[in-house]
């Protein structure tokens, strides 16, 4: 896990909007692309290093071949829907073994907790559960798209999570579609945030169609 977070902190916010996107969502959960497809793009977009996020689930990794695209750097990663005390959050995990026990009982059950928004709000996760679980994996934990987060001290938050083994928050994030809209917090309020407590800061675009250059 340390080696990835040293890897993380070497790139910086031109890598995240240039050769690097660290949040993609496939048809395993409720993207418009399958895995296969994200590679072709990425390859095509000259994209370095990648991560597919997919809501709840870790499906994209199964049988998933890289024979081809040995020139981008596959890390396994998932975007887990929980709560922190009335806080509906999404944390992202990174570097994560996906045969681990923890996370497979974390995953969904059935596609509409991947897919369907209503589903997804419903989990019972606890962020707690979620960042312990992605540690134990060998992974590092980040708060996505934390501007949006609907929490008016979002520093206490951070620091509180981070007492669970958070690592960093997602800061290099092109807030589109509603998110662009309700924002509780600024890009440059969050990247302060994450210089001051030392956090790892990544990004990607929250891409749920067919183009990785956009969310």
């Amino acid at each position: 896990m340390q080696e990835l977070i040293e890897s993380l902190n070497n790139l910086n916010e031109s890598d995240f909007f240039g050769r690097v996107n660290l949040h993609i969502h496939t048809t395993c959960s409720d993207g418009l692309m399958k895995p296969e497809q994200v590679l072709e793009k990425a390859k095509d977009l000259n994209l370095k290093i990648i991560s597919i996020t997919d809501h709840n689930s870790i499906q994209a990794y199964s049988n998933l071949s890289i024979e081809g695209y040995e020139e981008i750097q596959l890390i396994p990663g998932v975007e887990f829907d929980c709560w922190y005390k009335s806080n509906f959050i999404h944390l992202l995990g990174y570097g994560i073994d996906v045969s681990n026990l923890k996370i497979l009982n974390l995953c969904a059950k059935s596609s509409c907790a991947t897919k369907l928004d209503l589903v997804r709000f419903l989990n019972q996760r606890k962020a707690k559960d979620v960042i312990e679980s992605i540690k134990e994996a060998g992974g590092c934990a980040i708060l996505a798209h934390p501007a949006c987060c609907w929490n008016i001290n979002i520093k206490k938050m951070i620091m509180e999570l981070g007492e669970f083994g958070l690592d960093g928050v997602e800061a290099y994030y092109p807030y589109v579609r509603h998110r662009g809209i309700v924002k509780f917090h600024t890009v440059k309020e969050i990247i302060s945030i994450a210089k001051e407590l030392n956090l790892v800061m990544t990004g990607g675009t929250d891409c749920h169609g067919d183009n990785l250059a956009v969310g």
